[in-house]
Parts: structure tokens; C-alpha cells; sequence
């Protein structure tokens, strides 16, 4: 009965990170990029990298006219503690006028967007103000655009903007200057928002020739041309298949590790249940429930952090049970 257990428990952790591993090749299939859009994080982060189409995106989702951009410092990732984790920013620019702008691309309904944009928030208020520091004026204007390759709040609507206003007096805004804008590829009414909106949204999801109309605003066939030389570098195409050779063996050894641990994890458990042989019939279904559940817990969290190329997370979470703990409460898996 004990060996028959030590090895059943062996299995189980093995079979937890086969689903693990399956799931996570299913979610990454490699995709050329020549064939990627701009909902794509890889193309996005190297379109994003030129100010000129930072600009752009900006102008584009906003409707506003901007002399000049510039990075705001600190952009791509931002520490708010010194020692702790940073959270991965898309990009942050400062206009001439001193606005800052958050653009973040989300292609998949994941976590609570909402609250993550209150996060951020916070992330790039804070460094504003010095420590001790009680101008509150110099926190300039923010704003935090999500582009959502879905429909964030199920309306039909290109455009949700956000700015906090007076619950008995809706026409009286708060003034602490923060605009966040959710815009949706999945909206319907064209004919409550701008053609360069609409026309700006189809292109994120088909960035090629066949998502560029006849007639368009030349910003964006601007950001078409370099969308193309991007598709077409070959120095480009050699970082792409470096990158994801990186993340090929990141994975790999999170998901080794996380065989060594189903197999110790299991030796442990069928120690445990061969000292209690005669109280483990009645419990054994609902042991194997549990357990069942808890594999697809945490293949669902590693699948998640996956997503957002956050490998050293998920090989910590493999090795840290509170730390995990912390990443479900994160996710809501």
C-alpha cells in the first residue's frame, strides 16, 4: 500500500505539470513575425520603442494633437520599493505641455484591469513627489490608455472614458486630472467616435496592407510603414527567434522543476497516507478532488504567468508556497 501510494503520488505531480506544459505550448505557438499585429507583444514592444509611434498611438486613441513627446524616465518598468518586484509598464511618455501618458495593450481578458490601472496609477504618482514633499500641484495630468483586444464592459462601445465626477452633481469633476480611456477593438458604434479611431483600432488587429483603408488619416499610414520595416528587418527577425528561444528554456526548467517537486511532493504524501492506511479509504476521494483542483490551479497560474513573460515568477511560485499564494490572489485563479 505505501509504495503503491509514494508512486501514484509521483504520477500525479507529473501529470499536474504534463497539463502544465501542454497548456502552455497550446497558449505560445510560435507565430512569424510577419504574420503578427500590433495586439502582439512582441511587435508592439518593438513598434513602441520609436517615439514617432508612440506619438501616434497616443494622438490616435486621444484625439489630441501633441507638439512633442518625450520618455518619461523610468518607463517600460517601474519599482515603487526599493528591493521589490517591478511592475511591467508597455510605455510612458511626457508631452511638451507636461501630460503623462500610460498606453498599455491588453489582448487577453485576464485579471482586474480596472484595478490594475488604479495600481498604476500609484506607480507613477508617487516618484512626482520627493519624500516629505507636500506641493500635491506637481503631480502633472495622467493618462492610462488600455487598448483591449475584447470588449472590457460588454457595451459594444470603441471608447470607455473614465474621470472621476461628483455622484450629486455629475457635471462637477473632481480635478485630480487623471483620465483613463478603455478602447475596444470588438465596438459598434462608428458613428459615435472618430473614423481615426476606428480605422486606428481595425489596424491593431490586422496590422498588414488588408487592415489599412484607401483613405486614412496619414498618421497611421505612417505607423503602417514602420510597422512593415519592422515585419521586414531581418536583425528584427534574429532578436524574435532569440527571444523565443530564451523563453523556450525558461520554461522548460520551471516546468523540470516542477516535476522534481510533483515527485518529491508525492514521495511526502505517500509517507503520510501510508501511516494513516486505515483512515484513507473514506478520505481518498475527496483527496483526489482536492488535489485534482490544485493541479489545475496552479497550471492555470503558470499558463497565466506565461502569458506575460513572467518566468522568474513562475519558477518561484513552483518553490514558494506563499509566494503563490500571493500570485492566485493576484490573478483570481
Amino acid at each position: 500500500m505505501f509504495e503503491k501510494i509514494t508512486i501514484n503520488g509521483i504520477i500525479q505531480g507529473e501529470k499536474c505539470m504534463e497539463r502544465t506544459e501542454n497548456l502552455i505550448m497550446q497558449e505560445d505557438r510560435w507565430k512569424p513575425l510577419k504574420e503578427m499585429n500590433l495586439t502582439d507583444d512582441f511587435l508592439f514592444d518593438v513598434a513602441t520603442a520609436e517615439l514617432e509611434n508612440c506619438k501616434t498611438i497616443i494622438e490616435l486613441s486621444t484625439g489630441l494633437r501633441l507638439k512633442s513627446l518625450k520618455w518619461k524616465e523610468g518607463q517600460k518598468v517601474i519599482h515603487n520599493i526599493p528591493g521589490k518586484r517591478g511592475i511591467r509598464m508597455d510605455f510612458v511618455a511626457e508631452s511638451e505641455d507636461g501630460r503623462v501618458f500610460d498606453v498599455e495593450m491588453q489582448n487577453r481578458k485576464e485579471g482586474n484591469i480596472p484595478k490594475r490601472t488604479r495600481f498604476y496609477q500609484a506607480l507613477m504618482d508617487a516618484p512626482m513627489l520627493k519624500s516629505g514633499e507636500k506641493g500635491f500641484d506637481k503631480l502633472k495630468p495622467l493618462f492610462i490608455i488600455v487598448i483591449c483586444d475584447y470588449d472590457p464592459y460588454g457595451m459594444k462601445k470603441y471608447c470607455y472614458t473614465f474621470e472621476s465626477r461628483c455622484k450629486e452633481q455629475p457635471d462637477l469633476l473632481l480635478g485630480d486630472e487623471v483620465t483613463k480611456l478603455f478602447l475596444s477593438t470588438k465596438g459598434k458604434n462608428g458613428d459615435e467616435v472618430s473614423k481615426e479611431l476606428v480605422d486606428f483600432l481595425h489596424y491593431i488587429t490586422e496590422s498588414n496592407e488588408h487592415g489599412l483603408p484607401e483613405e486614412c488619416d496619414e498618421r497611421l499610414r505612417r505607423l503602417h510603414e514602420s510597422i512593415q520595416e519592422i515585419k521586414t528587418s531581418t536583425s528584427v527577425e534574429v532578436e524574435y527567434m532569440k527571444m523565443e528561444e530564451r523563453e523556450r528554456l525558461v520554461k522548460e526548467e520551471a516546468i523540470e522543476r516542477g516535476l522534481r517537486e510533483g515527485r518529491i511532493r508525492g514521495r511526502e504524501e505517500g509517507r503520510k497516507e501510508g501511516r494513516i492506511e486505515g483512515r484513507i479509504e473514506g478520505r481518498a476521494e475527496g483527496r483526489k478532488e482536492g488535489e485534482r483542483i490544485g493541479e489545475e490551479r496552479l497550471a492555470n497560474l503558470l499558463m497565466k504567468l506565461s502569458k506575460q513573460n513572467r518566468q522568474e515568477d513562475s519558477i518561484k511560485a513552483l518553490e514558494d508556497l506563499e509566494y503563490r499564494k500571493k500570485l492566485y490572489e493576484e490573478f483570481g485563479v
